[in-house]
């Protein structure tokens, strides 16, 4: 199955997080097919960044999302 999920990128104790398409089977930190967003929780308010249509394509074409990714999604008005 293909997930919607984030990949932590960063120093010790500073992440940011990059929203990849990967496969359900790869590690959190691993291999990806495609990024479609970012995700930086130390700004405030957090920055969230999406590349909408590419997003929404992979949402109709069966992506799932992550709990946490649903919730930046509807954040960012990509879905409701």
């Amino acid at each position: 199955m293909v997930k919607m999920r984030l990949k932590r990128m960063g120093a010790k104790k500073m992440p940011y997080y990059r929203i990849v398409i990967a496969d359900s089977r790869s590690p959190r930190d691993g291999k990806f097919i495609v990024q479609v967003g970012t995700y930086d929780p130390l700004k405030n308010p957090s920055a969230i960044s999406f590349d909408v249509e590419v997003a929404k394509q992979w949402l109709e074409n069966g992506a799932q999302p992550t709990d946490t990714v649903k919730k930046l999604l509807k954040i960012a008005g990509v879905t409701e």
